[in-house]
């Protein structure tokens, strides 16, 4: 099969990573799904990740706990790629965002707090960046919106080239028709609206567990055959011609990183409260400047 074709196969994933908004905003994502995923991308320095990084992440966690932050948000660490750590929160609108971010600016407590954690974990830190990303629902594909029994996260980042927004949209449009036949396909599309030079979308798949990946092999026999041979010429010639780059990447959710919704906590304590964890959480991290805005 054409690499290109190949590379949109995985159009199937999640994000809501994805950085942090407040306890009902993300509970809110159960029946609405979430608007604006704010993503920071935290790149530790060789050997820094693991125990060391998670210590000083466990202690934002548990510092947004005691003010009682109505911020939430979860942290997932790559097995692809450079070792980074990637912050998502989730929030309804752009003004949910800036209320939360303002409330944290005026506790004074926590701000304080946060700054002398920031610069213990900023020795571990080679370096950090942040994106917004809005949710393409048009192109996204039964999107799961409760993140709270997931445990992985599946990204593929395209960037499209200038100019080829029909043919990125066309492109989606046929795959995602091909994997509507394929029982259990699902993933959420966002697009980058600050962050970098622009034309990025994250398809992003949130799964159970690691047998989803192997079942998606399996999968893709169904949807070859739901292209036909037209089909994947087609989408062989929108993929040639309009993306520029593909990256795909795999991430593990750790609630030792986290600060999630009570309901989360509540919905699956033995992931989100293990042993010598945490306290109950809610979501956001270093305040709303902790974003990112890839995988």
């Amino acid at each position: 099969m054409n690499k290109l074709c190949k590379v949109l196969l995985c159009l199937c994933l999640f994000a809501g990573m994805s950085s942090v908004a407040s306890a009902q905003n993300m509970s809110d994502n159960s029946t609405h799904g979430p608007q604006i995923l704010h993503i920071t991308r935290e790149f530790v320095k060789p050997y820094r990740d693991g125990t060391a990084h998670e210590k000083t992440e466990s202690m934002f966690a548990r510092a947004m706990a005691d003010a009682k932050s109505p911020g939430h948000y979860f942290g997932a660490d790559s097995v692809s790629g450079k070792p980074r750590t990637l912050f998502f929160s989730l929030y309804p609108s752009f003004d949910a965002w800036e209320k939360d971010h303002m409330a944290e600016q005026k506790n004074a407590t926590l701000s304080a707090a946060l700054d002398r954690i920031n610069l213990a974990d900023g020795d571990l830190l080679e370096s950090v960046d942040q994106g917004i990303f809005i949710e393409r629902t048009d192109q996204s594909l039964n999107s799961i919106t409760d993140i709270s029994h997931m445990r992985l996260i599946e990204i593929e980042t395209f960037k499209v080239k200038p100019g080829h927004d029909k043919d990125w949209d066309d492109a989606v449009k046929l795959v995602k028709a091909a994997y509507e036949k394929v029982p259990g396909s699902h993933w959420a599309m966002y697009e980058e609206m600050y962050g970098s030079p622009g034309g990025r979308y994250l398809v992003i798949r949130a799964l159970k567990s690691a047998s989803e990946v192997d079942k998606s092999f399996g999968d893709d026999m169904q949807w070859m055959a739901a292209m036909g041979m037209d089909g994947m010429k087609q989408l062989s010639d929108l993929v040639s011609n309009g993306i520029e780059s593909v990256e795909r990447n795999l991430f593990v959710i750790n609630p030792r990183e986290s600060y999630p919704p009570e309901e989360w906590v509540k919905s699956d304590p033995d992931f989100w409260m293990p042993k010598a964890a945490h306290k109950p959480m809610g979501e956001a991290k270093k305040p709303a400047e902790k974003p990112t805005g890839a995988q």
